[in-house]
Order: C-alpha cells, then sequence, then structure tokens
C-alpha cells in the first residue's frame, strides 16, 4: 500500500511524553529563552528526503 502521508511528530511525541523536558525529541529544538526554532541535522535530511521522495544514499561514513 502506497504511503500518502507521514507525520514525524505522531511518532516522537510518545518519547516526549515520557521524558518531559529532560531530553529533546523531533526535527527542531526550541530555546525556551528566546522561542527561538533551531532546526536540527535530522530536519534537513527530512526535507532532503521529502523534496526527492525517496530515501537517500548511505553515505560512505557508513558503509
Amino acid at each position: 500500500m502506497p504511503v500518502r502521508g507521514y507525520f514525524v511528530w505522531s511518532l516522537t511525541d510518545n518519547f516526549e511524553w515520557a521524558w518531559g523536558y529532560s531530553r529533546r525529541f523531533g526535527l527542531v529544538v526550541v530555546d525556551y529563552g528566546t522561542q527561538r526554532r533551531i532546526p536540527k541535522d535530522s530536519f534537513e535530511w527530512y526535507r532532503q528526503t521529502i523534496a526527492a521522495r525517496a530515501l537517500p544514499q548511505p553515505s560512505a561514513d557508513l558503509a
């Protein structure tokens, strides 16, 4: 069956509820003092994956 949509936070929400503010999950970190949103490396990976509509090839250092 083809995947028509996927919500990243659906998966990570369960971890956030369990760990509270002691750990950071998701694609973006929020600086609580300024409320600035800071994209993580995983944000860029996910953006590229969505744009390509395919999983990227593993890098040479992972092989």
